[in-house]
């Protein structure tokens, strides 16, 4: 007599599907990361040195750390600016991606030619472009400009955007944050193509029959974001903030300063300790983050 089949509830199966989902990350990390990062930690409790024979590891203690935080000439200053560099684009990559998504969602001619648009300087900006921009030619340009424009507001020297705003009565640092959002909005762009598919992929999973039903009552389009749209993608909100903020502090100065650390002056066991305290921070700031915005996510069962 065969053993009745073990029936798995809906819950289950979501459990279980989400675990399939996630295996090859987890067999990935086993095999190719994991020893890696304990010989990451290890060596930032170490003084590595490399010698004839190979290389030699010396416990250190915390004295990595102290250099890191304490004698650095200018982690502690790149850190900080990194930070504060995510805390202004990462509001400002997740709104534009949303923008942008809502408004490629909706049905007009030439909408595949402009979703192509919106997602070219993504490819453009991985390749040569991106090398460019990061190289000393670019740098070079946008230091002079820089040093030609002084004021409050440099790039923005020859225009009124600022004076006008501030004589129209809003807050100085209001206006700061708004002048350099327009400064940065080829880094906005490029950072927004995946935030914009993963939006555009949850625009289109709600059902049409929500916002037959709301036009029938009389709401307007402006209700229906609010009430319909905005509910039902908040939990994309909060895997794209989650993904922006990765993104934007993987590929910051800090990333680059540990990896020149490590590769151009030899000293793996301060840029482990580096790297160590970076990923503190992220972690750190990933947890906050989920939990404030999880008190807001909407799951439609």
């Amino acid at each position: 007599m065969r053993a009745p089949k073990l029936k798995l509830t809906l819950y289950q199966k979501q459990k279980y599907g989400g675990l399939w989902f996630i295996l090859p990350w987890l067999i990935g990390f086993l095999f190719l990361f994991f020893l890696p990062l304990i010989h990451s930690l290890r060596y930032s409790f170490s003084k590595l040195e490399i010698n004839e024979i190979g290389f030699s590891v010396t416990y250190s203690a915390l004295s990595n750390y102290k250099n890191a935080l304490l004698e650095h000439e200018s982690y502690v200053r790149v850190l900080t600016e990194s930070l504060m560099n995510m805390f202004i684009n990462v509001p400002l990559i997740v709104i534009f991606s949303l923008l942008a998504a809502v408004l490629l969602n909706q049905r007009f001619k030439g909408r595949a030619l402009a979703r192509a648009i919106f997602f070219l300087p993504v490819i453009l900006a991985s390749g040569v472009l991106a090398s460019i921009e990061g190289g000393d030619y670019m740098q070079a340009i946008m230091r002079g400009a820089s040093q030609q424009s002084s004021g409050e507001f440099t790039l923005f020297k020859n225009l009124d955007l600022a004076k006008m705003l501030i004589e129209s009565g809003v807050d100085r640092k209001v206006v700061g944050y708004l002048v350099n959002a327009v400064n940065r909005i080829y880094q906005i762009i490029t950072s927004s193509g995946v935030q914009m598919l993963i939006f555009m992929a949850g625009l289109q999973s709600i059902s049409g029959s929500l916002y037959e039903a709301a036009k029938i009552e009389g709401a307007t389009p402006y209700e229906s974001f609010w009430k319909i749209t905005f509910p039902m993608i908040s939990p994309l909100i909060l895997t794209n903030v989650i993904y922006s903020i990765v993104d934007n502090l993987t590929t910051s100065q800090t990333s680059r300063q540990i990896h020149e650390t490590a590769f151009r002056t030899f000293d793996f066991g301060l840029s482990s300790a580096m790297a160590w305290i970076y990923f503190i921070i992220i972690s750190l700031i990933l947890w906050i983050i989920t939990i404030l915005i999880s008190k807001k996510v909407f799951y439609y069962d």
